[in-house]
Parts: C-alpha cells; sequence; structure tokens
C-alpha cells in the first residue's frame, strides 16, 4: 500500500477538496481570493545616503559576505555605508496579522519581491496549482527567472539569512579543495571557519528534545528510512535559536518556526545577520545602511575613487530618487547573481572595460534538486512541522549526494516525505549581456540538472525500493518527480582566482572588491553560507591588512 490515502483518522478517505480545505493558502491559494493591500511608500530617512554623500567604503548588499565586511572595517576604524535593495525588515510595518512576516501558507504582498503572482517553489498540490495573483511590493523573497532556472534569493537588510533554513553546514575536510582550491584549507578550518560559525551563532538541536517533540516527527521519519536503507543520517547545525524553539513548544513564546515561517521570513527565532554580524556592525556607530537602494553602475573617477550611481526604491518598484555618489572603495556583495550581473553589464558596457574575461563565468546551482516521496500510512510525518530542517541523509561520497530532510509544514497530515538535495553536479553557466534587451543573461540549461537528478536517486531509489513506497508526482506539476526548475544556492560568476585575485580583488581596478558567494566556483557540497561567510572573513583580514 502507498500513501494515497483510503482510511485516515476513522474516515472513509481524505478527499482532495478536504485536504486542500486544511492547509491555509499555499496548498489552497488557487480557491482564496482574498487580497491584501501593501503598506504605503516608505518615505526617505536620516540614514538614506544623500546624493553627492562621500564615503571611505561603500558596500553594496548586506548579506553573509558584506556583513562581515561591514564588522570587520568597522572594528578597524573604517566608516562603512551599506546600499540594501530590499526593505529594512526590522523597521517595516506590520501585515494584517499583525506580524512583519507571513507563515509560508499564508503568502501575501509581502512574500515576493516585485511579482503580481506568487511562485511558491512547490507550485502544485494534489493536481492543484497553489500560487496567487498578489500586489506588486517589495517582498522578502525573489524568484528571478532565467533560461532554464529561477533562483530564490532573500530582499532585504539580511540577504539570503531572511528566508533560508539557516542550515549552518561546514564542508567535510576532504571536499575542500573540490570548493575553492586556491584556499589554504588549514587556515580556513582553524580559523575562518570556527569564527565564521561563531559570528553567525550556530548551534545543534537538543537530541533529547528531539526524540519527544511532535514537530521533528517528519525528521525521524526521514531518519529511519535512511538508515533501514543504509545510508547515514546526521543532525544538521542550524542558526535557529533552538532554545527559544522549545519554548516554542511548551507555550511559552510566540511561535515561529514551529508557527510555519521561514520562506517568507521568521519573526522570532532565526538568528539572521541581520541579528548577529550586522546589529554588531551598527553598534560600533560607523556603518550605516540605506535600504530600498540599487547601484545600477560603479565607475572609476579621475584621482581615484569610483562614482558609483544608486537608484532609490518605493515598495512599489517606481524610483524614488537617482543619486551618485563617490566611495574610496567599493565592495561588491550583491550575491552572486547581483554582483555577477552587475560586473557582467559593466563591462560589457565600457564602464569597466578592464575587467578580465572570468567575470560572468563559472556559475553553478550548488546541484539543488527537490523530491517529495510518498509513505504508507502507517508511517505519518506529521500535521504539525518546525520549518526549520535539522537533519540530512549523506551519500555524498558514494552517490554524488546530500539530502536535506526537509519540512512540508501543511497543517494537514501528508503521509509525505519531502526533501532539498545537494549534489556534485559538474554544469557551470555563465552571464553575458544581451545588449537587444539591456539585460543579463544566464546559460543554464534545464536539461543539465538530469545529472542532479541521477545523483540524488542514489539516495530515494533505494529508500523507496525498501519502503515499498513511491515518488510524489503532484508537488512540482502535473505528474512530475522532480523539483529541477530552481536553486537556493547560487555560487559563482566572480569566480576567486580568477575574476579575481586569491582575496576577491578584481583584477583591472584597484580598490574593487567582490565579497561574496560570486567567489564560490559552483558548488560547496553542503549548503553555502557557512562558506561563504568563512570566506568572507579571510579576504577581509587580509584587505585590511594591506589594503587600508
Amino acid at each position: 500500500m502507498h500513501s494515497t490515502p483510503k482510511r485516515a483518522n476513522g474516515s472513509d478517505g481524505i478527499s482532495r477538496r478536504r485536504l486542500l480545505a486544511g492547509t491555509g493558502s499555499i496548498f489552497g491559494a488557487a480557491v482564496l481570493s482574498a487580497q491584501a493591500t501593501p503598506a504605503l511608500a516608505r518615505p526617505m530617512t536620516a540614514a538614506d545616503i544623500p546624493d553627492g554623500a562621500q564615503v571611505p567604503v561603500l558596500v553594496i548588499g548586506t548579506g553573509y559576505g558584506g556583513a562581515v565586511a561591514a564588522l570587520r572595517l568597522a572594528k578597524a576604524g573604517i566608516n562603512v555605508h551599506m546600499v540594501e535593495m530590499g526593505q529594512d525588515w526590522a523597521t517595516a510595518p506590520a501585515g494584517p496579522d499583525g506580524k512583519i512576516h507571513p507563515k509560508v501558507t499564508s503568502p501575501d504582498y509581502r512574500s515576493f519581491w516585485m511579482r503580481t503572482r506568487t511562485k511558491a517553489p512547490i507550485s502544485n498540490f494534489l493536481g492543484f496549482p497553489i500560487d496567487k495573483d498578489v500586489p506588486k511590493f517589495a517582498g522578502i523573497l525573489d524568484a528571478e527567472d532565467f533560461a532554464g532556472i529561477s533562483v530564490y534569493q532573500g530582499r532585504g537588510v539580511g540577504g539570503g539569512s531572511l528566508v533560508n533554513g539557516g542550515m549552518a553546514v561546514t564542508p567535510k575536510r576532504q571536499n575542500f579543495a573540490s570548493v575553492l582550491p586556491s584556499v589554504n584549507a588549514e587556515e580556513m578550518y582553524a580559523t575562518y571557519y570556527p569564527r565564521a560559525n561563531s559570528g553567525l551563532g550556530v548551534g545543534l538541536i537538543n537530541p533529547d528534545w528531539f526524540e519527544r517533540t511532535s514537530y521533528y516527527q517528519y525528521s525521524r521519519v526521514g531518519r529511519k528510512h535512511a538508515q533501514r536503507s543504509g545510508f547515514a543520517w546526521t543532525f544538521v547545525p542550524d542558526v535557529y535559536d533552538w532554545a527559544y524553539m522549545e519554548a516554542e513548544d511548551n507555550g511559552s513564546v510566540p511561535k515561529s518556526a514551529l508557527g510555519q515561517e521561514i520562506l517568507y521570513g521568521n519573526n522570532y527565532g532565526k538568528r539572521t545577520v541581520a541579528k548577529t554580524y550586522l546589529a554588531e556592525a551598527k553598534a560600533t556607530g560607523k556603518v550605516t545602511i540605506s535600504a530600498l537602494h540599487e547601484v545600477t553602475s560603479v565607475s572609476p573617477v579621475t584621482g581615484g575613487g569610483y562614482a558609483v550611481s544608486v537608484r532609490q526604491l518605493s515598495t512599489d518598484g517606481s524610483t524614488v530618487a537617482n543619486k551618485t555618489v563617490k566611495a574610496g572603495k567599493v565592495f561588491f556583495a550583491a550575491g552572486s547573481v547581483g554582483t555577477s550581473k552587475l560586473l557582467v553589464k559593466l563591462k560589457a558596457t565600457g564602464v569597466l572595460p578592464l575587467l578580465n574575461s572570468e567575470v560572468g563565468k563559472g556559475w553553478g546551482e550548488n546541484g539543488n534538486v527537490m523530491v517529495g516521496r510518498a509513505n504508507h500510512l502507517w508511517d505519518p510525518t506529521g500535521d504539525v512541522q518546525s520549518t526549520i530542517p535539522c537533519s540530512g541523509i549523506d551519500n555524498w561520497d558514494a552517490g554524488g549526494a546530500f539530502a536535506e530532510v526537509a519540512p512540508l509544514p501543511t497543517g494537514i497530515e501528508t503521509f509525505a516525505s519531502f526533501y532539498l538535495s545537494i549534489t556534485k553536479n559538474p554544469r557551470r553557466a555563465e552571464f553575458t549581456y544581451n545588449a537587444g534587451t539591456g539585460k543579463v543573461d544566464l546559460s543554464w540549461d534545464r536539461a543539465w540538472k538530469q545529472d542532479s537528478i541521477n545523483m540524488a536517486k542514489t539516495i530515494f531509489d533505494k529508500i523507496n525500493s525498501k519502503e515499498g513506497t513511491i515518488y510524489r508526482t503532484d508537488l512540482f506539476g502535473s505528474n512530475k518527480v522532480w523539483g529541477d526548475h530552481l536553486t537556493y544556492h547560487p555560487l559563482g560568476g566572480a569566480v576567486l582566482n580568477k575574476a579575481t585575485d586569491n582575496y576577491g580583488r578584481l583584477h583591472g581596478y584597484p580598490g574593487l572588491y567582490v565579497i561574496d558567494g560570486a567567489l564560490i566556483p559552483g558548488n560547496t557540497s553542503v549548503n553555502p553560507f557557512v562558506t561563504i561567510t568563512a570566506l568572507a572573513e579571510r579576504n577581509i583580514e587580509k584587505i585590511i591588512a594591506t589594503d587600508m
């Protein structure tokens, strides 16, 4: 018997309509029509950088790499201004639910960046499409579409740390040479990985609580199935405040991870870089941040430094003001996609013609592929699930795949196990400037995901065979097993020791640096943000010592 339920909880069956009715809106959005009205456009604030300003250092982006750079520069006594395209969610007005961030089951105008229709990573449930129309707004999650792939990115002060699952994984030492071949591994594992884990607030779930809480039943089922098929199962570190999560479970604090919050932000328990590195940086008094500001150009100035063109945005995407500021040094930290697109355009249009031919190359999606399995009725995964994953299945050495045992937090029992896999996909794409459209294209081919699927199948084919179960075919479209249309982990496009020197200095332009995931050539073998953070710690230490 497979998981399509005939009987459960004493009923004669669970109909698709009944299941949809219990799922909130992410799995029932097609039948819900209520629309929330976006907050009014944010006015200018005293923190916004003025036209004509001059700053010693400007950092483009406030994610992991940018946050590290800002903190270390500030502690070295250097004033830093950061420019962030998204909102400062810490000061954003509450939504109709009274909170800053909505549940994953209730996407609304706060959820997506400048879209008029949601684009949930899981597009269907039980044969029904789940996306819905929303007002265009500066929401927290960007689903940026390229040929063959959608790239999910965080928008706001804190970057990707606002929207990911917080899985803080240091790659195995033996895999590091394939991740960053030009970097001294001994230094990374002795100094910079520990520094990054400390700064990020990384910790492990309490194993005793894990065993008894109903919110991790799905993970315990994942463990049982993995181990019965001979796979290594492991706890995975995370940046969530685990003590807070236990308090969520006993009802003494507002629910966050246990209240279906993650994909569109987390209101309470998650340690984003806005709460760690950036909070510490701002506390120095030397770091200021302009939110809803987008850098459109960086050009050399006669006599030294760079003119930076900035567009200030309203929350509906319209332009509030165009500004030009001068910076002595500029750090590109807009994420793999943002940094790569900007550099490729500036090179192709002659603004930064001395950038070398490696700019735009070496982009990969960390081998991401998603899949769901349909379990038997005697293997329920829980009608309540923590949105923070805490475990994974390791078949990296034998099959080229590591699978995160991921939640499917619908609020009802689905009898489904869900996974996000990271694989050894060797494919790499390139960003190129399209003069006809004035935009930057990416050469990713959807067919390349077959490599990732084959690697993930080394885990899940075996589990299905052992358990007598099947793949779910209703999550990514009609009769479609694999979520091969996206990545959460964009990497590369300005690869270390190729587009830059071995510390992120861009060739041809003293004072221009890359310090984010664009430096990493396509794959980290695990969730990438700890490696991005550790590499930034390494690089900024060198840059401060030699360039400042």
